[in-house]
């Protein structure tokens, strides 16, 4: 096979002589061709598969395909740089705290009065005592001898005397007469217990004085007073804007290239083609 600079084949085959004779004529691509593709034209065989009688077929290598192609590439990838912008500053006024509030310790004295109390002196107490017993004088008249009759003797008769012995009837010689002798008394003066001795308890009072003292009202004592926190108004330069980092970036710059791309490798494959010449 003889192939031309531009890819043009010029085929000389030799077919097999089944119903043909011998033919001339120009060798042209056919559109039946098989579809069989190989890198290597031994790959292919030295047949082509399911080949038809009467027909002659080539191998053919069919060229890469290229193709031009603009693209745009990458010139310049950027970049990124970081700007610091200083934080900006104004004045405002603060109240700070000077002193901590606080506490402190007062002492406030004892409250004193003055007063008068009755105060015992000695608790009252008892006491035993004997109480004599008491006596009276009483004149009293006493019977001395009871009244009794005695016999004492007559010493002379009287008229009614000797009658009464007349009466008798004899000499008297000795009156004797029972006499009643009258009770006797006499007064006297005695000492008469009208009431015994005893033992009696008897209560000694309670002895008081008048003092006067000072007393206790309300005793020492310490509280807290609290001491206010102290302040003062100061002119502070603060932050009004802090300072921060800014990111400056240079955009990536692209230009374009024309390229030759290939398209399809070059491959072999079976071409039916028309017989120049036919042995026979």
């Amino acid at each position: 096979m003889i192939f031309s600079k531009k890819g043009l084949l010029v085929a000389s085959a030799v077919a097999l002589a089944v119903g043909f004779s011998g033919c001339t004529q120009q060798a042209v691509a056919s559109n039946s061709a098989t579809k069989v593709k190989a890198a290597n034209p031994s790959d292919l065989g030295l047949y082509p598969p399911n080949a038809q009688p009467g027909h002659c077929y080539a191998k053919v290598l069919i060229p890469a395909k290229y193709a031009t192609k603009t693209e745009k590439i990458l010139t310049d990838t950027g970049s990124a740089r970081l700007k610091v912008i200083p934080p900006k500053y104004g004045y405002t006024t603060k109240k700070l705290l000077v002193r901590e509030p606080g506490y402190k310790l007062v002492t406030i004295p004892p409250v004193y009065k003055t007063v008068t109390e009755r105060v015992l002196v000695k608790p009252a107490s008892y006491k035993l005592v004997t109480v004599p017993a008491t006596y009276k004088t009483e004149t009293q008249r006493i019977m001395v001898s009871p009244p009794t009759t005695e016999w004492r003797r007559g010493s002379g008769l009287t008229a009614p005397s000797r009658s009464a012995v007349n009466a008798v009837g004899g000499h008297v010689t000795d009156i004797n007469c029972l006499v009643k002798v009258p009770a006797k008394y006499k007064t006297v003066t005695k000492r008469v217990m009208v009431t015994p001795p005893t033992t009696k308890k008897v209560m000694i009072p309670a002895q008081y004085k008048t003092v006067t003292k000072r007393v206790l009202v309300k005793p020492a004592e310490t509280k807290k007073v609290p001491i206010p926190a102290q302040y003062k108004t100061v002119r502070v330069k603060t932050v009004v804007e802090p300072a921060r980092s800014v990111e400056i970036k240079t955009p990536p710059k692209y230009g374009t290239v024309t390229k030759r791309v290939k398209v399809s490798n070059a491959y072999y494959t079976w071409k039916q083609v028309q017989c120049k010449r036919v042995i026979h």
